[in-house]
């Protein structure tokens, strides 16, 4: 799960697991698997650069490295 934002600020967290995409138009639109559409505050990068660590932490055990460092 990523944490992300809501244009009047809510944070929420959502499965990164379900993003189909994420486009700038110029909000943050994050499409999900099932074509629900989020607008967050985040840039996209962020998003993305969220996604790769969470993918980080939760592989990391399966691996075989000790550390994330």
């Amino acid at each position: 799960m990523i944490l992300v934002t809501r244009l009047n600020g809510t944070k929420f967290y959502i499965n990164a697991e379900l993003i189909r995409t994420i486009e700038s138009t110029p909000d943050t639109v994050i499409t999900l698997v099932d074509d629900m559409k989020l607008v967050v505050k985040e840039a996209p990068e962020i998003i993305v650069e969220r996604v790769v660590e969470y993918r980080r932490k939760v592989r990391a055990p399966f691996s075989g490295i000790d550390s994330l460092d």
